[in-house]
């Protein structure tokens, strides 16, 4: 049940860029629940998501430090959901019950890809620590900034002074 978890029942399996083929697969996931449940039920399933690749991660690389397989991909579907609860945050706060608008899903997935791919500063620090926990860290750390940055944007966008 843990590789289950650890690639997503098998999303890590696709070639190629079995990361982004993740983040692709979690944006339309995370729009289904924040349009059901809200940013407090997106909010949730990233915890869950993140709480179950601590688990599942952890079991997987028992005993092989350093190792981050390419096929482990819930790391990505958990920081593209922390991504995505930024700008669910926003909307939910305001009163908005619709779909989440484009330009913050979009930003939200192309930042998080970003970060994750590029792995500056503290991202790259937890990528650099060559344990299992690290192999969640870096994302849920991409996708922390990934939402902090989706809001910068649209204050920028909609001239909000910051």
């Amino acid at each position: 049940m843990s590789w289950k978890i650890a690639t997503v029942f098998g999303l890590g399996r696709l070639r190629p860029a079995p990361g982004t083929w993740a983040s692709a697969a979690a944006v339309p996931a995370g729009l289904a629940i924040d349009r059901l449940a809200g940013f407090p039920g997106l909010a949730l399933a990233a915890l869950l998501a993140a709480g179950l690749g601590f688990w599942a991660v952890g079991r997987e690389l028992a005993g092989r430090p350093g190792e981050d397989p390419s096929d482990v991909v819930i790391d990505e579907v958990a920081g593209q959901w922390l991504a995505l609860a930024f700008p669910s945050a926003a909307f939910w706060l305001s009163g908005f019950e619709g779909w989440m608008p484009w330009p913050a899903w979009v930003a939200a997935f192309l930042l998080f890809r970003l970060f994750d791919i590029w792995k500056p500063s503290v991202i790259g620090m937890m990528d650099r620590r060559g344990d299992a926990p690290g192999v969640m860290l870096d994302d849920l750390a991409a996708g922390l900034v990934a939402g902090v940055g989706v809001l910068v944007l649209a204050a920028l966008a909609h001239g909000v002074r910051m």
